[in-house]
């Protein structure tokens, strides 16, 4: 190594170092873009939050808060309430399906779905049969499966029908003087198609009143925006289910519902009392911080502003108005001699384990850059700040600015314009 050479790493040592205690000093848990077009991507933390539940969790958590505090009586309170009384507003359905008039709802909330159903299970069944259908047997994500679930709840998994077609004469023959629950479950993560049977939800609950039954629906998604008008039209919604006479409904708070990470369980007040009085739910529940999230989340649902969810808007967003950011941006960057973008035709999906064959038409920003490969183009993405995540295609880098905020395209624009002088 000769002397200017030495001089070189000499002068580049200050900048690394510096590098080095960033990194080791510096949060592991960032901020990142997420040009995917999976609206709810788990490895990126799927639904982002409305800015009005960021504001209210910096309100409520910089000091103290009424979480189990009755501020009118000065007593101890409980933390569902403050969005207890939202959910109540939100699902107000008068009549249920099965003639039920103005059956008294309550919601508790605890820390993910899975938790929910369990609860449920162990609460109403415990040492007790549950039915459900072959076909809804279904693994989520992480590897945790449903029959497992309800092994851990102390309940008896009674499998009826077969994979593709279950009728309820199946879930009839099967009720015994242990049976507890019918078990719907759905299937959130893929579909069945072609010689298929289900048995509609209403003729699950009128056979559950005949036999003295409940009625619990592991939802999941957890949909209370009715999707179909962003032509989304697979996903039936808790409000829906609760028309219908299920008894309770568990579903999540992250996924189609669009606020943070929460198992919401909803239904006949007696029942939830019943959950909210097991032991293990303390164990379960959530703090201060999701139910302000929650509540601001839900707040915005009870005024209708649902383009103030970002899961939402991103949904309602259209094509074209897509195709007109991506133009913008393909026009910035081709000036570089080492990139190459063009706008093309492409799929945005849902992600999280909702709508599994749901898309959405959209506009992507297809990129090569001359002798670099895909691969080393995303490594240079994701090393922007912040990190961008796209995905590959054919050796192309794909962008789908469906899941990317407007404000962001000029970092975009700054990250790939760079890519010419790396």
């Amino acid at each position: 190594m000769d002397s200017r050479q030495v001089e070189t790493a000499i002068s580049a040592m200050g900048d690394a170092i510096r590098h080095e205690l960033q990194k080791s000093l510096g949060f592991s848990l960032r901020p990142v873009i997420n040009a995917t077009g999976v609206i709810l991507h788990t490895n990126l933390g799927r639904a982002p939050l409305a800015n009005s539940a960021v504001d209210n969790i910096q309100r409520t958590s910089e000091g103290y808060s009424n979480l189990e505090l009755d501020l009118t009586s000065g007593d101890r309170g409980k933390r569902d309430v403050h969005v207890d009384r939202l959910f109540q507003k939100l699902f107000s359905t008068g009549t249920t399906g099965d003639g039920q008039s103005d059956r008294q709802l309550s919601t508790i909330v605890v820390n993910n779905n899975a938790a929910a159903v369990w609860l449920a299970l162990n609460t109403l069944a415990a040492r007790g049969e549950v039915i459900v259908s072959r076909g809804e047997l279904v693994e989520i994500g992480g590897s945790f499966r449903i029959p497992d679930v309800m092994a851990q709840s102390n309940g008896i998994l009674r499998e009826v029908g077969t994979t593709n077609r279950t009728r309820i004469a199946d879930y009839k023959n099967a009720i015994n003087e242990n049976t507890r629950i019918l078990l719907r479950v759905h299937r959130s993560n893929f579909q069945i198609t072609g010689f298929t049977e289900q048995p509609a939800l209403e003729d699950l609950v009128a056979l559950a009143r005949e036999r003295n039954l409940v009625v619990v629906e592991d939802l999941g998604s957890g949909a209370i925006f009715d999707l179909r008008t962003a032509g989304l039209a697979e996903e039936s919604t808790v409000a829906e289910s609760l028309r219908a006479g299920v008894d309770v409904v568990t579903y999540s708070g992250d996924k189609l519902l669009g606020g943070p990470q929460a198992g919401m369980l909803t239904g006949t007040a007696a029942l939830i009392e019943r959950m909210r009085k097991n032991s293990l739910f303390r164990a379960l529940r959530v703090d201060k911080l999701t139910y302000a999230a929650l509540e601001a989340t839900l707040l915005a649902y009870v005024k209708g502003d649902y383009d103030a969810i970002p899961a939402l808007r991103m949904m309602r967003t259209t094509r074209d108005q897509i195709g007109a950011r991506a133009e913008a941006i393909a026009k910035q960057v081709r000036n570089s001699e080492r990139l190459t973008a063009e706008v093309i035709d492409g799929q945005s999906v849902i992600g999280g384990g909702a709508a599994p064959s749901a898309t959405l038409p959209t506009r992507l920003l297809a990129l090569t850059a001359g002798r670099k490969s895909a691969d080393s183009l995303m490594a240079h993405l994701r090393s922007q700040e912040p990190p961008i995540i796209a995905r590959v295609q054919d050796g192309s880098i794909l962008i789908d600015l469906r899941t990317v905020s407007p404000e962001h395209d000029a970092l975009i624009i700054t990250a790939l314009q760079s890519v010419g002088r790396s």
